[in-house]
């Protein structure tokens, strides 16, 4: 049996208020429409599964194996749980899952309780991600954050009780009025809980957010330079390999075995499927979504339109996919695998991009370190400067 190894991805696009700094495809006002999203939700899943195998009938495409599933918003944690077994349970039923499958859920404290997790556990999800941000309760009231510091110690707990043994925790650098000092305490309680996973993402202040308005209108807050942005990640890269983890990717940090496997066939540019509003899905060198908006998408499926949920984005040939396979593999801090290269694409990245490769390396943003082509440390700080090339 021919089979195409891929990661799924669900997208819940509901919270129960919408963070400050937030421009993701989220809403905090249309809880009276996540039956019906899920309904249409599990459509798309068995539309897929039944597309899927009347393919492989007709020797036209491989069985599907879903070797990861990460079910992400909005935040996934705020609706009742029966629907994420039920989405779960929808995919089991119609599309091939792998053995050894990774099913991340991201949870947000204030959102779950015991029964909640139970829930997540019986479902088969074995990976949390918990959307912390800040230990200071004053910095995350300033975000617009619906929780406390002691809330997430209380869902940590949880999670640990009921038996979840890989979890990552979400941080956020160079907010509102922080200073190093608050880093560092927070960084070092995080550190102190001994997560598997860390993630860290310095705030872009995202012009149309409440809080754009709020630093760049109202100059209500104060936000921290660019040097102390940049002092503040690698004083957090720092604390955490000293703690143990892997710094494998820009923004992500794991102790050995538990990197997201999900997040690591995007950047090896494997193939994904997105299902739900919003979601993006990468197949047979084609990138696509389903329309942004809820209404629209669960009108589509009630008409019969599903197919208008459809956006096409690209079609990749040959050249653009080797500059993003470059893109995305200088995301990770071991770099573009030359051989690799070589293997996917027959011919070798230092010749193809010779001169993007001797600039950047003039610039020392990039090294060539045996068969890998990695970032060098100034190049972690100026990594946009770095992919523009391949653009």
């Amino acid at each position: 049996m021919k089979t195409k190894n891929m990661g799924l991805y669900i997208h819940i696009p509901f919270c129960k208020s919408k963070c400050k700094y937030c421009d993701f495809i989220s809403y905090s006002n249309k809880e009276h429409l996540i039956d019906r999203y899920v309904k249409c939700v599990k459509y798309e899943i068995r539309d897929i599964g039944i597309s899927n195998l009347h393919d492989y009938k007709e020797g036209k495409d491989d069985l599907i194996n879903v070797k990861t599933i990460y079910i992400g918003g909005g935040t996934p944690s705020v609706i009742d749980s029966k629907y994420i077994k039920e989405i779960i349970n929808e995919i089991k039923q119609n599309i091939r899952i792998d053995d050894d499958v990774e099913i991340t859920l991201e949870v947000n404290p204030g959102t779950v309780n015991e029964e909640k997790l139970r829930d997540y556990r019986e479902a088969g999800i074995n990976r949390l991600s918990i959307g912390l941000q800040s230990t200071n309760n004053n910095t995350l009231k300033r975000i617009g954050r619906i929780h406390t510091y002691e809330e997430f110690l209380n869902t940590y707990s949880l999670a640990r009780k009921i038996g979840f043994n890989n979890i990552n925790v979400d941080l956020m650098l160079a907010l509102p009025e922080q200073t190093m000092v608050e880093l560092i305490d927070g960084v070092g309680r995080v550190v102190n809980l001994n997560p598997e996973h860390v993630s860290i993402y310095s705030l872009i202040l995202e012009e149309g957010t409440k809080l754009y308005k709020e630093v760049e209108e109202e100059n209500k807050y104060e936000l921290p330079d660019d040097d102390l942005e940049r002092k503040m990640y690698w004083k957090t890269k720092e604390m955490l390999e000293k703690a143990g983890f892997i710094h494998y990717e820009i923004s992500n940090f794991a102790k050995k075995g538990f990197e997201s496997k999900h997040n690591l066939s995007c950047w090896n540019q494997e193939e994904y499927i997105g299902v739900g509003a919003a979601a993006h899905s990468y197949s047979n060198n084609v990138r696509y979504s389903n329309i942004d908006s809820v209404e629209e998408y669960i009108s589509n499926y009630k008409n019969g339109k599903d197919i208008d949920n459809l956006v096409f984005h690209e079609k990749q040939n040959q050249e653009s996919k080797m500059k993003e396979y470059m893109i995305l593999g200088l995301r990770k801090l071991e770099g573009v695998n030359i051989d690799t290269f070589k293997n996917k694409f027959i011919q070798s990245p230092l010749y193809l991009f010779r001169q993007e490769i001797d600039k950047l390396i003039r610039e020392k943003l990039i090294v060539v370190d045996g068969n890998f082509i990695r970032l060098t440390d100034r190049g972690l700080d100026l990594a946009n400067l770095v992919w523009e090339e391949f653009v």
